[in-house]
């Protein structure tokens, strides 16, 4: 039997971590709980909050099915391959232990789950603490030891303790019409400057690393706050991406963003990269290219000016690497399109892509569009892309060949260390590998090594 904690996210499997998964010691009478944590790092940081407040409460965290009173699946409900993975995912916990709640983003379609799974114990929805515990509280009574369970709680991880996920916002105030996230997550609610603030300090206290810094839309922190001010650290701190991003800097981790939008004021991060306050690490969801694309995606972009904008941050930030995913096959998408897709990948030279083939997602406005592109189409421009995205992306690591560069230890095995540079992401980017002298690593050393060799991905260094 497999883990339960599917811990990362199965992105690219090569380069997950293993799990890192502190069960304690179980005592007479207490209630244990089991999670499976599915989909993106967003509803990872979720079932890490609902952990600790079980943990707070007196339960247990069972590593296995068997051991467990009770299992919560935390869900994916976006894409049909997610949904499926999802539902399997329940399956095997009602074969395995037969006390499954269910949550997440699929737990917004109740009736879906339901009818797969009639015998399931409760369904929330995504970001519903409370519901989940009071669910859990009705399935398993808690039984906290005033004596141990009371003290307060440290947090419980689901990914390796040198890094850690911080979720500043939740849900997102646009409307692309190939997603369905507002409708499961709600409108843009950032959290208070100060309480981000205080979560990272805690992290960093405990051993942490490297944050990532995620939420649907980075760039849009605070908007809905009006940009308002918290008190911190004997003064005020605004909550805005830049102003966030520059106290984050000063904790001494580590500090990465995800999902930024392409907006004017991303130029105010580039100095605190250039500076070394932050990584020069953006991670951009661009979608497309062709302007018309975009206009039927509904997409907060122009392609146009991003390729500017991109010239511009490498002009202050000569090492800025550049993330990004990308849709083919999206409806009405005409080879016209598509190659000028082909073209801007040639002028940006992003450093990490990703890409999906368009698929029609439940709700989804871009359902009804007219011109939906035959499958046959959809792969052979997917298989075009990454052609043209792995050409860049070795390249790219070419150039690195005989650099020193400083490197994050993920794990250590009896045949190397895996590492990341500070241009890669946990679960979704490339590797370096050290297989000489690595004897005295441990995962969260940041070490300095310099690149011998580089692949279509991934690096090899030794130590300097």
């Amino acid at each position: 039997m497999r883990a339960m904690v599917l811990n990362p996210p199965n992105l690219r499997p090569d380069l997950a971590p293993a799990p890192t998964f502190d069960a304690g010691v179980r005592r007479t009478g207490q209630p244990s709980i089991g999670i499976v944590s599915l989909g993106c790092p967003k509803a990872l940081v979720d079932s890490e909050r609902i952990l600790t407040r079980l943990r707070a409460e007196g339960y247990q965290i069972s590593p296995d099915y068997q051991g467990a009173d009770a299992v919560i699946v935390n869900t994916c409900g976006f894409l049909d391959s997610a949904k499926a993975e999802s539902l399997e995912a329940i399956g095997e916990a009602l074969t395995e232990n037969g006390r499954v709640i269910v949550t997440g983003c699929l737990g917004a379609e109740p009736e879906f789950i339901t009818g797969t799974h009639p015998s399931v114990l409760a369904v929330t929805g995504p970001h519903q603490y409370e519901q989940v515990l009071d669910a859990v509280h009705r399935a398993v009574p808690p039984a906290p030891d005033p004596f141990v369970d009371l003290l307060p709680a440290s947090g419980i991880k689901l990914t390796p303790r040198h890094f850690s996920y911080l979720k500043i916002s939740e849900g997102c105030n646009h409307k692309c019409k190939f997603c369905i996230i507002p409708d499961m997550r709600g409108k843009l609610q950032s959290r208070p400057a100060h309480a981000v603030l205080r979560e990272a300090e805690k992290l960093v206290e405990a051993g942490v690393k490297e944050l990532l810094v995620i939420s649907q839309d980075t760039s849009a922190y605070g908007v809905d706050r009006k940009h308002d001010l918290s008190p911190w650290k004997g003064g005020d701190v605004r909550a805005h991406i830049t102003d966030l991003a520059r106290e984050l800097g000063g904790l001494g981790a580590w500090v990465r963003l995800h999902y930024v939008y392409p907006y004017p004021h991303v130029r105010q991060l580039i100095p605190l990269m250039a500076e070394g306050l932050v990584l020069p690490y953006l991670d951009i969801p661009f979608q497309h290219a062709h302007p018309d694309v975009l206009r039927r995606m509904a997409r907060p972009a122009a392609a146009a000016r991003t390729l500017d904008e991109i010239a511009a941050w490498r002009s202050d930030c000569p090492e800025l690497s550049l993330r990004s995913t990308f849709i083919v096959g999206y409806p009405g998408e005409t080879e016209a399109e598509f190659q000028t897709l082909l073209d801007w990948l040639d002028e940006a030279q992003l450093d990490r892509v990703g890409c999906f083939k368009y698929e029609n997602v439940a709700g989804a406005r871009s359902n009804d569009l007219p011109d939906h592109v035959p499958e046959d189409v959809k792969q052979d421009r997917w298989e075009r892309f990454m052609e043209k995205a792995q050409a860049i992306s070795e390249a790219r690591l070419a150039d690195r060949i005989g650099t020193r560069q400083e490197v994050i230890v993920d794990d250590v095995d009896e045949d190397g260390a895996t590492c990341r540079t500070r241009f890669d992401a946990p679960e979704i980017d490339g590797n370096l590998f050290i297989d000489t002298g690595f004897e005295n690593l441990k995962p969260g050393d940041i070490v300095t090594v310099e690149v011998d060799e580089a692949g279509e991905y991934d690096l090899w260094g030794s130590l300097t």
